[in-house]
């Protein structure tokens, strides 16, 4: 008997699951989103998300807004776009 495969497994099939959710629970906050606490957000290192959303600014898809100590993130067009089609297709699966 085959082993049914939960939506989650689907989807990481596809892709690495935290930077993709990064995407998606940036595109969804209603308020100023920082590394901390997207890192919490998503159970992960601030470390690790501050590497992956690095590699997402060069991609074009994050921008970091230094205020004093902090940055504050926010989606380019180009994320927006990428995270709203993440999320479909995550609701297809």
């Amino acid at each position: 008997m085959k082993k049914e495969m939960k939506k989650d497994e689907v989807f990481n099939i596809f892709f690495r699951e935290k930077p993709a959710m990064l995407l998606v629970t940036l595109n969804a906050s209603k308020s100023e989103m920082y590394a901390s606490s997207l890192a919490k957000q998503v159970d992960c290192t601030y470390s690790h998300v501050v590497k992956i959303l690095q590699q997402m600014e060069y991609a074009g898809l994050v921008l970091f807004d230094k205020q004093g100590r902090l940055k504050l993130l926010t989606l380019t067009k180009k994320g927006q776009e990428v995270a709203e089609s993440i999320e479909k297709i995550r609701s297809i699966l």
